[in-house]
């Protein structure tokens, strides 16, 4: 059987852990680094220090730095890249694509001013070459988790079921299983906005609240999540599948959680640019809460919880009182 070439734009943490991944299929991978040292890194330490410390990367995996050289001849292009350099990325990528490739995004996010999820802004930069293949990769899955073959379930959604079908074959294995969907939509709201959920999830954390108003939380989170995604065309069955609920719940609870990790911090009473500034990790929720609220907006979808964590990561309430703001809100039917 001929090797399957797979392009991962995209060295971070789920990047390189999907890389492993696809690897251990015995494809062809090839990992692209933003960061010179990065590369340079996996190449003589076998081990992406910055991003997944501590796991041993397969050999067959080639980093490189040369956007040219990672896609050329690729079957597939998964990209892993921050939502907010999405569209930049693949401009830079655009001259080096091809009409056959299936372009397979994995990034959870919003474009922060445009309001588009990561395959409309696929769709607006390449269709100026060409009508692409695209596919959509979501649900709960930790990276380091991925990375060590820890049984996982996920989503691949795309508007063409064949599309679906092929990346499903050709990515699945024992230990990471993916289901089909046509509810693109679903998957990539889902995806997004459960970052926003999950920094509250820390923040309630952070204040040291128990466990009944994170029941709380994630419930009425998803109903957030829910409204927006029907306003958007999603499907009810994505909301309350693995690219919905399975993924808000993992989340808002998991310890490795990045966007869980900025809130208990934001609880904890540490400001949010000192957060960040000690990290190398992006944790999305942080830009896409701007954009899902601007989103709602244009949709007359209410997301108070979402418009709390807002204000906090604004700096214009302190965490105490965003809980009591959502708890002292108007009484209604559930």
């Amino acid at each position: 059987m001929k090797k399957i070439t797979v392009a991962v734009i995209g060295a971070g943490s789920w990047g390189t852990a999907l890389a492993q991944h696809l690897a251990g299929l015995n494809h062809e991978v090839r990992l692209w680094a933003y960061e010179r040292e990065v590369a340079d890194g996996i190449l003589s330490a076998g081990e992406n220090r910055p991003y997944l410390p501590g796991i041993k990367l397969l050999e067959s995996i080639r980093p490189t730095t040369d956007i040219a050289d990672a896609v050329s001849g690729a079957r597939y292009v998964l990209t892993v890249m921050p939502s907010h350099v999405c569209r930049s990325l693949y401009e830079r990528l655009l001259p080096h694509l091809q009409p056959e490739m299936t372009l397979v995004s994995a990034t959870k996010g919003l474009e922060e001013n445009s309001r588009l999820r990561v395959s409309e802004v696929i769709h607006s930069v390449v269709g100026k070459r060409f009508n692409p293949h695209v596919g959509v990769v979501s649900g709960p899955s930790f990276a380091p988790e991925v990375a060590l073959g820890r049984p996982t379930a996920v989503v691949v959604a795309s508007e063409d079921p064949a599309v679906a079908g092929r990346i499903q074959k050709d990515f699945s294995s024992g230990s990471l299983r993916l289901y089909t969907s046509t509810d693109v939509a679903g998957a990539e709201i889902g995806g997004a906005v459960k970052n926003v959920i999950a920094i509250a999830a820390g923040i309630i954390e952070g204040l040291g609240l128990g466990h009944n108003p994170m029941a709380a939380l994630i419930t009425r989170g998803l109903a957030e999540i829910s409204r927006l995604g029907r306003a958007c065309g999603a499907r009810a069955e994505t909301l309350s599948g693995l690219a919905g609920l399975g993924d808000l719940v993992l989340t808002c609870t998991g310890n490795l959680s990045r966007n869980r990790s900025v809130g208990v911090e934001l609880g904890r009473g540490r400001k949010l640019q000192e957060i960040l500034a000690s990290t190398h990790s992006v944790a999305e929720g942080v830009k896409t809460t701007a954009a899902a609220l601007a989103l709602a907006a244009a949709k007359r979808v209410e997301m108070p919880i979402t418009r709390q964590v807002s204000l906090i990561l604004r700096d214009e309430i302190a965490p105490g009182a965003a809980i009591g703001e959502l708890m002292g809100r108007s009484l209604k039917n559930e």
